[in-house]
């Protein structure tokens, strides 16, 4: 009797997560949300063994903002990740952080991100992250944003970024902006 109650829990818990990352249309991308952040930001895989954790967009009025967190690749290979889209942005890039003349400069990172066979890629401010321009939308603090990221070779991961304040290394993100 037990067993049965604990498996019915089990199978509830796994589709109110599996909900968490679902977008409704009826509801803006940027749309501020109720639910916890840690449900919203669950990890999602595709079937190719790539998943997301803690995946999180820098709030913004509109312009450009940034996605970011840590990129987990549970197969036995390589993994890239091409480009992206995302119903907030008309323009998505993969971006890294290098030195260039003294300066550190944001630019399109050739060849996209590999994550390493058992390893992980870090999307972080200051560094590798996942650049939307265009954004016409407000992101506010716990919006949930839709992605799917491109994988070379490979079935798209989808999954849903929380809107979060972030002020950190002053990163601007906004046109012009070196």
């Amino acid at each position: 009797m037990y067993v049965r109650h604990a498996l019915a829990l089990a199978c509830a818990a796994v589709a109110l997560t599996a909900c968490a990352g679902v977008y409704s249309p009826e509801s803006s991308p940027a749309a501020t949300t109720t639910a916890s952040a840690s449900a919203a930001a669950a990890p999602s895989s595709a079937a190719a063994g790539l998943t997301i954790t803690d995946p999180w967009v820098k709030t913004t009025k509109k312009g450009m903002t940034a996605a970011f967190g840590t990129l987990v690749n549970n197969t036995g290979a390589p993994i890239t990740i091409t480009a992206g889209t995302s119903p907030l942005s008309p323009t998505i890039e993969l971006h890294e952080v290098v030195e260039d003349g003294g300066k550190m400069i944001m630019r399109p990172k050739e060849g996209g991100f590999v994550v390493p066979a058992h390893g992980t890629h870090q999307l972080q401010p200051g560094g590798d992250h996942i650049m939307l321009m265009g954004v016409t939308e407000e992101v506010r603090p716990g919006a949930r944003i839709p992605f799917t990221l491109q994988v070379k070779d490979g079935k798209p991961l989808e999954f849903t970024a929380v809107g979060k304040d972030f002020a950190g290394g002053e990163e601007d993100y906004q046109p012009g902006h070196k």
